[in-house]
């Protein structure tokens, strides 16, 4: 692969340099926030650390505003876009969840049709709450062994798009939590020669831009927006993430798009970690990447020397739903040892002191980025390895399907802001949801608003609560009701 030239130093961190002369300058602060520094809460700063306090300071000329940049913060976005291969990029602090909000919110207007994927991130469907495009879903293929789903098939997208001409974009997960990717590249040229935009949720793909032998990153196959949660796999803090954009994009309409709901009191504690992140990866994310994908394959090799377990990789590959596969994602399946993920996920945790990414009904997945090293994994394995030992047992009553197809009757915005009434959820069969049901991790909704109930879809609620899956979305709770449609 040959190398992009670079034009500006990617040395540089300018908003961490720019809090490294504000602290150097011992300011008076007669402004917010009102900790002052640390000094009005002793019991925070011995937490954090004084470094970290004096730093959480508010925007001032010196260290330039997020809602429109014009010194070091726009240094900082215009390196990562460089950095990223990008027209144009934006420092997030919502977390992913903003950047694809934004991204939505940017292309579609109230009527709008967007096609995508039905196991998008909830933070989409969100999106179209908010602004109240119509979805338009490419239902995904599932593993029949693995229970999952992959990515969109050419043909569906290509179906899609001649069946709905009036759609205005094509969203694409790039990769899927478990790592798997569709055909970017085509979806883009069919997307474009169409007239719509192509935009990405690349929340797990960070590495893609940085590693070698990884697969295409969104900006590289020509799409228009891509949403990227540095703070997963890029090893910014939680909550910061980038939004980029392509050439088509007018950046300042989405600037505008962004400051409708980001905060007008952005952390520099979070900017400084996207700034110093995208300065590590710039210098450093090859050789990183190049060592996780080594651990992650070593990892999938001895872990199938176990038996019972099956971490799946590369040869799931079939050149369209999954066209590709991210060779950092350590996804297993576990239910041929007789247990769901979610029942490994909590052995592990509880028995083993190890906190995986999720566990759902089939599978887990073991999150490795740029802070792993060896002597986990190795702790992994063997944990596993224990496992299976300890609590195989027969798994012929395990459900085997974590995806089933939703019969959409509304909108989610109509359905979201509809007449609606609480039912109990065996009596809620064949009505239409007005809210969210998931399991979080992946937040990946089961039922959406404007989504039929069906018997199979209540089934999987009370199964996946049975086995511990921690479900979010309803306004009640204990997830015993379901608001529903008048």
């Amino acid at each position: 692969m040959e190398e992009k030239k670079t034009y500006l130093d990617q040395n540089r961190a300018p908003i961490y340099e720019a809090l490294q002369r504000f602290r150097e300058m011992r300011v008076v602060p007669f402004d917010v926030p009102g900790h002052k520094h640390g000094r009005g809460n002793p019991e925070l700063t011995a937490f954090l650390g004084q470094q970290c306090v004096a730093v959480d300071v508010n925007s001032m000329k010196p260290l330039d505003n997020l809602c429109h940049p014009i010194s070091v913060i726009r240094e900082a976005e215009e390196l990562a876009a460089e950095a990223f291969g990008a027209a144009a990029a934006f420092l997030m602090v919502g977390g992913t969840t903003s950047s694809v909000q934004s991204m939505v919110l940017s292309t579609c207007k109230r009527g709008d049709k967007i096609i995508l994927p039905r196991n998008v991130h909830r933070s989409v469907i969100n999106a179209l709450v908010l602004c109240g495009a119509i979805p338009v879903y490419v239902n995904p293929e599932v593993d029949p062994r693995l229970g999952i789903s992959l990515g969109m098939r050419r043909e569906q997208v290509e179906k899609a798009i001649a069946e709905h001409p009036d759609a205005v974009a094509v969203l694409v997960n790039n990769p899927t939590y478990y790592g798997v990717c569709s055909d970017l590249r085509a979806i883009v040229k069919m997307a474009h020669k169409a007239g719509m935009y192509c935009l990405a949720d690349e929340a797990h793909g960070t590495h893609f831009y940085f590693g070698d032998g990884m697969p295409v990153s969104a900006m590289e196959a020509g799409a228009d927006m891509a949403s990227v949660s540095m703070h997963k796999s890029g090893g910014s803090l939680t909550q910061s993430s980038l939004l980029l954009v392509g050439e088509k994009i007018n950046p300042r309409y989405v600037r505008q798009i962004i400051n409708l709901t980001q905060t007008t009191s952005g952390s520099y504690l979070l900017m400084s970690s996207l700034d110093i992140s995208r300065r590590n990866l710039a210098q450093r994310g090859r050789e990183v990447f190049a060592k996780v994908s080594a651990m992650a394959d070593y990892a999938r090799e001895e872990i199938n020397e176990i038996g019972g377990y099956y971490a799946f990789g590369r040869e799931l590959i079939n050149g369209n739903s999954v066209f590709d596969f991210d060779p950092t994602k350590l996804s297993i399946h576990t239910r041929d040892i007789g247990l769901a993920g979610i029942e490994v996920y909590d052995i592990l945790r509880d028995e083993y002191d190890i906190q995986i990414e999720f566990g759902d009904i089939g599978n887990i997945l073991a999150y490795l980025s740029i802070g792993d090293r060896p002597q986990e994994l190795e702790r992994l394995v063997s944990a596993l390895a224990e496992i299976r030992r300890r609590y195989q047992k027969d798994g012929s009553g395990l459900l085997n399907q974590e995806y089933i197809d939703p019969e959409v009757v509304a909108s989610p915005q109509e359905a979201f802001y509809a007449q609606k009434e609480s039912l109990p959820l065996l009596e809620s069969v064949g009505r239409v949801c007005s809210e969210f049901v998931m399991c979080y991790p992946p937040g990946i909704p089961i039922l959406a608003p404007g989504e039929r109930i069906t018997k199979d879809i209540l089934d999987y609620i009370l199964y996946a609560k049975e086995k511990g899956c921690s479900m979010t979305g309803p306004e009640d709770p204990d997830i015993l009701h379901l608001n529903v449609l008048v």
